[in-house]
């Protein structure tokens, strides 16, 4: 699993670079799978359900899920979600960033890239032998909701390790000490989305891409964590 999450992130490292204005979504689909193939990864998303790509590109509103398409180009201002799988040697990596479109965002879309980026790292912290999946979704929610977003609730992050999905499903919201127990070896998916308005979502008609309710931006980061005895690793670093 640590083969698989360094090449998600060498294949987010290499889509985030052509990430400008101008480029479609579908370009960066395009590099996403030509650099998997180079690295000997199997796409984990494509086919998945029959979703048809191997990256997830999600752009300001749109919270997860969002389908690269050639007519989907990127322009100065906006941010796009980037949510990456791969498959090496049966076991699953995952992970996802959000990125400004031209590095120059408006100071409150800044603030939400930071903070939901920053409640990664504080559900991470919790993701400790004995601790609860509540703990890691109750210190999301207590940083996001201090910094006055708000934190999407119909979709959690997950278990994976043989498969995408596993259990036990891992939401960005929750009471500390509640739900499953974490125990050593346990791999957790954890991926806070976060909302600049209200937590609220629909999908769209092509039933993949979620949107916030409301029309307002959404950022989505993601890492894989393995619950060890020296603590939490990351296994996507």
């Amino acid at each position: 699993m640590r083969r698989s999450g360094h090449i998600v992130r060498e294949v987010l490292d290499h889509v985030r670079a052509i990430v400008k204005p101008g480029a479609s979504t579908m370009d960066l689909e395009r590099a996403a799978e030509q650099k998997m193939k180079e690295l000997g990864a199997t796409p984990a998303f494509k086919g998945y359900y029959d979703y048809p790509c191997v990256l997830c590109t999600s752009i300001n509103e749109e919270i997860v899920h969002g389908i690269p398409s050639e007519k989907r180009v990127l322009e100065a201002g906006q941010i796009v979600s980037i949510d990456c799988g791969v498959v090496v040697d049966g076991y699953y990596g995952d992970a996802a960033i959000t990125v400004p479109v031209n590095g120059a965002l408006a100071p409150e879309l800044k603030k939400l890239l930071e903070v939901t980026e920053a409640s990664l790292y504080r559900g991470i912290g919790q993701a400790l032998i004995g601790n609860a999946v509540g703990d890691v979704g109750a210190a999301v929610q207590e940083f996001v909701e201090a910094n006055g977003f708000s934190v999407v609730r119909e979709f959690v992050g997950h278990g994976i390790g043989t498969k995408l999905h596993e259990e036990p499903q891992v939401p960005n919201y929750g009471a500390r000490g509640r739900g499953t127990r974490l125990r050593e070896g346990m791999v957790l998916a954890i991926e806070p989305m976060v909302n600049f308005g209200e937590p609220g979502t629909r999908v769209l008609d092509d039933k993949w891409t979620a949107v916030t309710a409301d029309g307002s931006f959404s950022a989505h980061f993601e890492h894989c964590v393995a619950v060890t005895r020296d603590g939490p690793v990351i296994l996507t670093q």
